[in-house]
């Protein structure tokens, strides 16, 4: 057993060949179900728009169902995708979802369209109008959750009022959101399975730059790597091969023998037990996030069972 190891779990809300979109919200909910018997720290849903294949367009919503359907497991956005929306509408739902949920809500932000160009202009105008936004929407997010918010010299409070907060995560793939994260007071979250950055000197940076916050007293960051996890090496690269991944991009004619460690790691629950022991390390962080984007659901819950049975013995 790793004393101290957290693992928590993204969730794309993928939509696999011959499913639909209910089916695959349905998997969700049993996978935030199964992660939290298991004894994984936290369940997020990510953000996407326009996209046939990933059915999660609002977290908010699909979060309080989730809530209603698990009682201890953490549950947030990974991401909410901030440049698209009011920082007080954002607030309000979080807050409102911290109320309903106390002690269990993650607000992970993050700044990327989520969609194709006009799914994005649909949504919400001009997202690159929209980003340059951004440090002033952080700003007025964490005003809004500390109750410190004015709008033309007058107060504006995000109800309701949780006993609560909800904890506040800034995603990202780089130094410069690293940097940011810090300068902002947040919870950083690295996302390794999307960048060829090296973490170490990510992360690094994000612990030397912090300033402290009503938000987060000190620095806490997660790193988010992708697992395919089976009973054998065999299986697990069959799966990794066979896969729709976010990372076959990366692999030569597709090929996941060539994957790249620092985004994907497949293997048997010993050996990617193994890996993580030397990521944590390397990291210097206790949690890592996992995304398994394997084209079974069945499989694909099954690759988080094996990965806890080995860490816990759950």
């Amino acid at each position: 057993m790793m004393k101290g190891l957290k693992l928590s779990i993204l969730d794309l809300v993928p939509v696999f060949e011959n499913t639909n979109d209910t089916y695959a919200l349905e998997q969700a909910v049993l996978l935030a179900r199964t992660a939290e018997q298991l004894g994984y720290t936290r369940y997020w849903v990510a953000e996407h728009h326009g996209m046939p294949y990933l059915a999660c367009p609002s977290p908010e919503v699909f979060l309080a169902h989730i809530g209603a359907r698990t009682e201890r497991i953490r549950i947030g956005s990974g991401a909410l995708l901030l440049p698209h929306y009011s920082p007080l509408k954002v607030a309000e739902s979080f807050r409102l979802l911290a109320s309903l949920y106390p002690g269990r809500i993650d607000l992970g932000l993050g700044r990327a369209p989520g969609g194709n160009a006009h799914a994005s202009m649909a949504l919400s105008g001009n997202f690159l109008d929209n980003v340059r936004k951004m440090p002033d929407k952080h700003k007025d997010v964490a005003e809004l959750l500390q109750g410190s918010y004015t709008y033309e010299g007058e107060p504006v409070d995000a109800r309701p009022s949780p006993l609560v907060q909800p904890e506040v995560w800034l995603l990202g793939t780089n130094k410069k959101s690293a940097e940011y994260a810090a300068e902002m007071g947040m919870g950083y979250v690295f996302g390794q399975f999307m960048s060829d950055v090296e973490g170490e000197e990510v992360l690094r940076t994000y612990r030397e730059s912090f300033v402290p916050s009503p938000l987060c007293s000190e620095p806490k960051a997660i790193v988010t790597i992708g697992v395919i996890c089976a009973d054998t090496e065999d299986e697990a690269m069959q799966l990794a091969n066979s896969s729709t991944t976010l990372f076959q991009k990366d692999l030569p004619d597709g090929k996941a023998e060539a994957y790249s460690e620092r985004k994907l790691l497949v293997g048997t629950p010993s050996s990617i037990k193994t890996r993580l022991e030397q990521m944590t390390k390397m990291y210097e962080v206790d949690e890592f996030m996992l995304v398994t984007m394997v084209p079974h659901y069945n499989k694909r819950l099954r690759s988080y069972e094996l990965l806890a049975q080995e860490l816990w013995n759950a």
